[in-house]
């Protein structure tokens, strides 16, 4: 049977994939071959049946940063969704999905006051987000409150699965997976026998930073954190360079870990630069230079740009552009939450109720999770930056 696109195909995929998650799966997610497989085609004779779902106006809400020092991120979330539902639109003109921006700078401060925004909103039944860590603790206790169901395709830390919380849905592995697998690469591959560690001393970077520092042991020689906030980190900067560690290991984000970076290599330190997720943005190559080039970055998000059909549609929805960070994962999400409409959930509880049998092909993996709400599967990705460009490597054994 002839092939269908991905443009058209995913809109009706999401249509369908009450169906997926009525079936389940016949094997279980691997964390290499399942998360490097596109497992969303959709044949036309299936198109042709499967248009024409129909509901009241419902909505799906974006929570993240669209703006301030780390806005790129969220951007990134919001695109993905954004196609997601453009696509399930097109595809069901009587059921119109609308998606709704919370802007939270990724400030926890803000969270919650946001997220009772989202909840007093009686037409939106899911968020995707929250997108980092510190607004997710800040704002997840509303949204359960209120039976609000989230999918963050971003917020990683390891500890926000064990809040007995019935709303929480992870899309990517979180920093559990990702420190050890740090910590992995950096003693296997790079084969450091001194490491420094640095973090930002937020609910995502210190968690990162500690499960390395943890897993690294005595190899750290140096440690310390640092305020985001602040211009001149000579201080740590200088600690490090008296350490003379062979890598650092940074966890933050991409606004201060350029500057970091910058900072770090005008002081004469020659250490290898690993960072996590958080810094996997052109903005951070932006703030550093070439001070950039060289630096290993790891994330348990997928790179969207190398799933060829899903990149193209991509593309088409907004022209000059490629996926970036965690616009795949966003993709997914919002696609576990057009699938229960498509299934007729029209309201909190039974969305909710629709995500704990979910298990159906997504771009990035098999999108199923389990009782704490993490998602099957739990690969972790190296990236290198080389001549200002963030190029994947490969899953970390």
């Amino acid at each position: 049977m002839k092939k269908s696109t991905l443009l058209r195909a995913s809109a009706i995929a999401v249509s369908l994939a009450f169906v997926a998650a009525a079936c389940g799966s016949d094997s279980d997610s691997d964390s290499s071959a399942a998360e490097d497989t596109v497992a969303s085609e959709v044949t036309e004779d299936t198109a042709a049946t499967a248009a024409g779902v129909t509901c009241e106006p419902v909505s799906i809400a974006f929570f993240g940063a669209l703006s301030g020092d780390n806005g790129n991120l969220g951007k990134n979330i919001r695109a993905g969704a954004d196609l997601a539902v453009s696509e399930f639109n097109t595809a069901n003109p009587d059921c119109q999905v609308g998606l709704v921006d919370f802007d939270s700078q990724g400030d926890p401060a803000q969270a919650p006051a946001l997220a009772q925004e989202a909840i007093d909103d009686a037409s939106i039944l899911g968020i995707v987000g929250p997108a980092f860590s510190g607004e997710s603790k800040a704002a997840i206790p509303l949204f359960d409150a209120a039976g609000l169901a989230i999918i963050t395709p971003s917020a990683t830390n390891a500890d926000l699965n064990d809040n007995n919380w019935k709303v929480f849905h992870r899309a990517l592995a979180g920093d559990d997976k990702q420190g050890p697998a740090i910590a992995t690469y950096i003693q296997n591959t790079l084969a450091a026998a001194k490491v420094g560690v640095i973090d930002d001393a937020t609910e995502y970077g210190k968690g990162l930073a500690d499960i390395v520092r943890d897993t690294l042991g005595d190899t750290v020689v140096a440690s310390d954190s640092i305020d985001p906030n602040a211009a001149d980190f000579s201080a740590v900067v200088s600690k490090m360079k008296d350490a003379a560690p062979d890598t650092i290991f940074y966890g933050g984000y991409y606004a201060e870990a350029g500057k970091l970076a910058k900072q770090l290599r005008d002081a004469g330190v020659t250490a290898t630069l690993v960072f996590g997720d958080g810094v996997k943005d052109n903005g951070f190559i932006e703030a550093a230079g070439p001070a950039a080039d060289g630096s290993i970055i790891t994330c348990t998000c997928a790179d969207g740009a190398s799933f060829a059909e899903f990149a193209a549609a991509y593309t088409a929805k907004f022209p000059g552009e490629t996926p970036q960070t965690y616009g795949a994962e966003a993709y997914d999400a919002a696609s576990a939450f057009l699938a229960a409409i498509a299934a007729g959930e029209t309201d909190r509880a039974g969305v909710l109720e629709f995500l704990g049998t979910y298990d159906a092909a997504g771009v990035t993996k098999q999108i199923k999770w389990d009782e704490t709400g993490e998602v099957a599967g739990n690969a972790v990705y190296a990236y290198k930056v080389e001549a200002g460009v963030i190029s994947v490597i490969g899953l970390i054994e």
